[in-house]
């Protein structure tokens, strides 16, 4: 079954380049293109995209404000977002995974990376450039916050090794690593990793990464 894809940028050309190469994957079906935050909340709304591929500055409603919208909705349970932007910078990373973003990426991506990319955050993965890793760990280490109160209780249901898996992810460790590194089966990683978004009400790994931190189960060391 084709991976249904939105695109949403308010510049044309770059929808169009976009667009192409969607089109020209056989394992993808665009199903819309939105000039502006706004209409991609309505398309996504109408079409029920798998993915959005998402850009941050739009404009009326943006990017960040429009997957907040599309992710609150339950009707898009299902619908991953992609943010796609020239700006990498620490504020969007972090309100971007906030607001429900599985992926995070720049424009200067080359399209099959895009493509992979598309294909990986609907599969549950989540995906963050290198920049946008460090711009993501660099606000804790400059703006550090406190614990949530409310990740940290559900914390409490984890198990230990679930807790363990859980600070895997947020290193940034795909199933497959999480597995050599604890001498398992990737089913069996991969089994933690479900167990541990269900627990903490994670839509995909993106929001683990989030949960970990903002827990505090995670904190950053200034030599990464």
């Amino acid at each position: 079954m084709s991976i249904r894809v939105l695109l949403a940028d308010d510049q044309p050309l770059v929808r169009a380049g976009f667009a192409f190469f969607v089109d020209t994957a056989p394992d993808m079906l665009l199903v819309g293109q939105a000039a502006d935050g706004a209409e991609a909340v309505e398309l996504a709304t109408c079409a029920v995209p798998d993915v959005v591929v998402m850009d941050i500055r739009m404009p009326g409603l943006d990017g960040l404000a429009a997957t907040a919208r599309i992710t609150a909705d339950p009707a898009l349970a299902g619908t991953r977002v992609l943010i796609l932007t020239t700006f990498e910078l620490d504020e969007y990373v972090y309100t971007a995974l906030r607001a429900g973003a599985a992926g995070f990426l720049g424009k200067s991506t080359e399209p099959a990376d895009l493509l992979d990319a598309i294909r990986t955050v609907h599969r549950g993965d989540a995906l963050l450039s290198p920049k946008a890793v460090i711009a993501l760990i660099n606000r804790f280490l400059t703006q550090p916050q406190q614990a949530d109160a409310v990740t940290g209780d559900r914390l409490a249901a984890l198990t230990d090794r679930e807790r363990q898996v859980l600070g895997l992810v947020a290193a940034g460790m795909s199933n497959d690593e999480i597995a050599a590194h604890l001498v398992l089966s990737p089913h069996t990683a991969k089994t933690h990793v479900n167990r541990a978004m269900t627990k903490l009400g994670a839509r995909d790994r993106a929001q683990l990464v989030i949960a970990a931190y903002e827990s505090g189960l995670v904190t950053p060391s200034r030599q990464q």
